[in-house]
């Protein structure tokens, strides 16, 4: 149970009369270098291929999808979620739930792959990782991921300069490519430290990362957090902030919360025990935070497993 993924703006959904077929519909916008495609499905139907002889990230903005990707068990595809498929792969896609008044509709932005390589040359040259075999890379195995509130702002930015009429939507396009990039690749990071996938000894984070979720109930400090990364807390935090895409102290928070939330799944623990052994001092800046991140109380958190 999650509710801490961002939404994107959903553009209005055309108009009855412009439909040319009810199964994934399609609007399409091209740029220079990418390709606004606006999917809508209006009736319920299963095994619909789809394929683009470019990289393609897709969002799903209304509705629910089931995917069935590679040779993985599919997965329901819901709004606040982003999934990024390489090139020439077909993906078969069901609507379990679509009808003309609860239609599906979903993002899927097919970038040039000369855009790919050159932010990627660019970041590599200008912006290089620690480490000798550290690159700025997608990670295609790392495929499906809930959008942080940067993610989200940044599709959101890419949807108006794809469909505004503006001359200079093209130049704006391209920097929002890059900055969409960099934003999938620190979130596909990040989700690889929570699946606890992300392992290299050679990179400072790892070891930070540990430490972190080994002291959450102590007060970790970033001067706490350099150290240990061996290095000095300016240098450190801009590292860490260029990986994730978050500061160390908003990560030490988010482990916090998420502590807290496996602890919930205990129905008889009391909140302000929770609170304390995940690392909080006060139970009310601990509520108030929980709602902020999760959007409901722990006590709703902990009913919720209940209930179920």
């Amino acid at each position: 149970m999650n509710n801490n993924r961002a939404f994107i703006n959903p553009p209005h959904l055309s108009n009855e009369k412009s439909l040319k077929t009810l199964v994934e519909n399609r609007t399409v916008y091209s740029l220079n270098h990418c390709e606004l495609n606006l999917f809508e499905t209006y009736e319920s139907s299963a095994l619909v291929p789809l394929k683009f002889n470019d990289l393609v990230v897709t969002s799903m903005l209304r509705g629910k999808k089931v995917m069935h990707l590679f040779d993985d068990p599919s997965f329901d595809y819901l709004p606040g979620e982003t999934v990024v498929i390489p090139s020439n792969v077909e993906m078969k896609i069901d609507f379990p739930e679509a009808t003309k008044s609860n239609p599906t509709q979903c993002l899927a932005l097919a970038i040039d792959q000369t855009k790919i390589t050159d932010t990627l040359h660019f970041l590599n040259e200008r912006y290089p990782k620690e480490g000798n075999s550290q690159f700025w890379q997608l990670n295609y195995q790392n495929y499906f991921f809930y959008n942080n509130v940067e993610l989200a702002t940044t599709i959101n930015k890419l949807i108006k300069e794809c469909m505004s009429t503006s001359i200079t939507k093209d130049a704006l396009a391209d920097l929002t490519l890059q900055e969409l990039l960099i934003r999938i690749i620190q979130t596909q990071t990040a989700k690889a430290i929570d699946d606890g996938l992300f392992t290299d000894p050679k990179n400072p984070i790892t070891q930070v990362v540990e430490f972190i979720r080994l002291n959450l109930k102590e007060n970790i400090s970033m001067k706490h957090l350099s150290e240990k990364a061996c290095m000095s807390t300016t240098s450190f935090y801009r590292l860490f902030k260029r990986e994730l895409g978050m500061s160390p102290i908003e990560f030490v928070i988010s482990e916090k919360i998420r502590c807290a939330k496996q602890l919930l799944k205990n129905p008889t623990i009391q909140i302000n025990e929770v609170c304390y052994l995940s690392g909080f001092e006060d139970s009310n800046y601990f509520i108030r935070l929980f709602k902020k991140y999760e959007g409901i109380t722990p006590k709703q958190y902990q009913l919720l497993y209940v209930i179920n």
